[in-house]
Parts: structure tokens; sequence; C-alpha cells
């Protein structure tokens, strides 16, 4: 499982694992792959620092990343406040009638909001920057594309390789004219914000669209016969995201969510703009479906939707209301039915991506009469 991009970062197996927990991401990378920090959650500089110094302190040395959520533009001079004044009365009391419907508890008074997410604003993600580079992180992943051309010079010039997530062969080519160092093809079946193309069929494109620029699959894998295809399809690693949501290392808030990831089968999730406004697979809940309701009022654009529903996700978390409760997941989900550790589930890949190339030469050993 090693290819030219993993010998290039010195990493056992070409095996990128986005997760926004640290001691998975650090499991991750001591399991031989390639550990990558969603840093979308953290608001405040000093938390970031604390979780990077606990990954440095427990990465044994492997290397890791960081991802990042930023627009291509710089938008400056754009509050929090000046988002906020912007969400329409009706759709607030649309989200206050759900809750009362299912009799969703309140926040203790003081009580802040878990989930709530400012790190696509251009100062938030900027600031998140300035911590990121006084450690030494090899990659700097994007989600919302490239990033502003000014932050790829700044990470070049301290040499960490950029990664943007394509949805299309387009989107890949704009990311290659960028000047980013790898495009991570993200197909429909991913967990989160996705494109419309499946894995199968965008991950090909990509890797003919912007050859020889390295390229790693995302979405709808979550085997070791899955990174096998991936591979084959001209990919030189993957990137995995869901998998890691139900190891041991993880920190989901719920009990109640962790069983129901459990349980979910593939045709579970929905591709839905209930969360961040835009289209992003999660597991399919009553909240998703009111949403998507046509007799409701609409989501909002991004960002707009993600801080209208900030306070509301923190309260069905934490009161861990059954059929509102979710998390954005990839159809892999189906696979994912036992907790187990990172460790465990580099085992299963590795086997399994073993046994999927070993099936491949035999069959190329009969087809040359062997």
């Amino acid at each position: 499982m090693q290819t030219e991009l993993s010998n290039k970062l010195g990493v056992q197996y070409a095996v990128f694992g986005f997760t926004p927990f640290p001691a998975v991401a650090a499991a991750i990378s001591r399991a031989g792959g390639f550990g990558v920090l969603g840093a979308v959650r953290y608001t405040a500089p000093d938390d970031l620092k604390r979780d990077l110094d606990w990954i440095e302190a427990h990465v044994d040395g492997k290397p890791y990343g960081l991802d990042v959520v930023m627009p291509a533009k710089k938008v400056e001079g754009v509050t929090e406040a000046d988002v906020e004044a912007m969400i329409p009365e009706g759709h607030r009391q649309f989200v206050q009638d759900t809750l009362a419907k299912y009799g969703v508890p309140g926040l203790a008074e003081g009580e802040v909001s878990g989930w709530r997410i400012t790190g696509w604003m251009e100062q938030v993600a900027r600031s998140q920057l300035d911590v990121a580079f006084d450690y030494p992180i090899r990659l700097l992943a994007n989600a919302l594309g490239s990033p502003p051309a000014d932050v790829i010079d700044r990470a070049h010039e301290q040499d960490v390789l950029v990664a943007a997530l394509a949805g299309s062969a387009r989107h890949a080519r704009k990311h290659a004219d960028a000047g980013i160092d790898i495009v991570v093809a993200q197909g429909y079946e991913a967990g989160g914000h996705t494109g419309e193309i499946a894995s199968m069929v965008l991950t090909p494109e990509v890797v003919d669209a912007v050859g020889p620029l390295p390229v790693l699959a995302a979405g709808g894998i979550g085997s070791g016969q899955q990174v096998a295809a991936a591979l084959a399809l001209g990919a030189q690693g993957v990137w995995l995201g869901s998998l890691w949501l139900t190891t041991t290392e993880a920190e989901l808030p719920s009990p109640r969510l962790i069983e129901k990831l459990l349980a979910a089968g593939s045709g579970d999730t929905v591709r839905s703009r209930a969360l961040t406004g835009k289209p992003a697979r999660q597991l399919r809940t009553e909240w998703t479906d009111a949403w998507d309701d046509p007799a409701g009022p609409g989501t909002l654009p991004m960002p707009l939707q993600g801080l209208l529903v900030a306070e509301a996700v923190s309260r069905i978390q934490k009161h861990e209301v059954e059929p509102l409760l979710g998390t954005p997941v990839g159809q892999i989900v189906g696979r994912m039915n036992s907790e187990r550790s990172v460790q465990a589930v580099f085992d299963d890949l590795t086997r399994g991506f073993e046994k999927a190339v070993d099936h491949l030469n035999r069959i190329a050993g009969r087809s040359e009469g062997k």
C-alpha cells in the first residue's frame, strides 16, 4: 500500500485519515498512515495550539497534517455579527418550532453551543494557520477548494504540501492551475460536502485531468479491497473520514449517536443542506427531513445555515433526541458496525488490500496462461 506520494511523506501506508479528533489523527499516523486534523471547529487559536501540542506528544515523530475551510478569495471585514444579522426571523422561528415539536430541552444558563463553527471565516481560518505553521505539519488541506494564493505560497515556503478537495475534473484542473500539490477526488458517496459524481467515475477522470499531479480517492472507501480499487484507478492514496467515527479513540458527543452509526446501513444517509447550507452527506433524520420538506422555509446559503442551526444541533446532541440526532457520514457507514481501535482498522485494511492484490495477481496469471 505504498506509492510515490506516501514514500515522499515518509508513511508506511498511502492512507490519509481526516478526523476532528486529535487522538484519532495521532493514532492514524502511529499506525502507519497520515493523520489529518480537521480545524474547522476551532474558534480560538489557543484551543488548536493545545491539541497540536497533544498530537506532537503522541504521534511518535510520525508526519501529520491539518485541514482548514477557507474560500479561495480573500473576504475581509465581515464579522460573525454581520452574518448573524442576515438570518431571517422566519428561519429562526422554524428552528424553534421544530425543537419544540420534539421537546428538545434548552442549554443550561451560560452554556455556549459546542457545535458553533466559525472556522469558515477568513480571519478565523488565518488565525488557525498562524498557529499551525509553528508546528512541523507536512500537509495543509482545504475543504473549500484551493486556498488563497498567499496561503499556498506560505505553505510551500515552509515545505508543506497543499491539497484541495474536488468533486469534478473541472474543479481539479482549477486546483492544479492554482499551484496545489495534491487533489483529493471526493465522490458522491463521501460524508460531508460532496459533488454529484460517484468515486468510481470521478477518480480516473481527475487522474487523467491533472496527471502527473498526485490524486487521493475519497468517498465510499472503507475496506482494503476498496483501497486496492482506488489505486488501480490511478490514485496515489485514499482519503478516509467517516471510517474513524466509530473508532475507540474518537470523541463523539453522544453514546446514542454511536449506536445509530453502528446500526445504520449504506442507504441511511442523505445529501442535505440542513447542516451548513451546502449539500453534505449525513445520517438521514427527522431533522434533515424537516429542512428538505418543500413545505418548510428551505435552507439558507453557507455560512448562514450553519450559524442558524448551531445551538439547535448542540441541544439535540446533548440531550440525545433520537429522531433528530445525526452527523455527517458517508455511505460507507454500512460497514461501520462495530467499535474498533484505529490500529484494528488498519489491520483490516491491510489484510483486505493483500487479499485483493493476490486475487488480481491470480487473474493476471491465468490470463497469461500461467
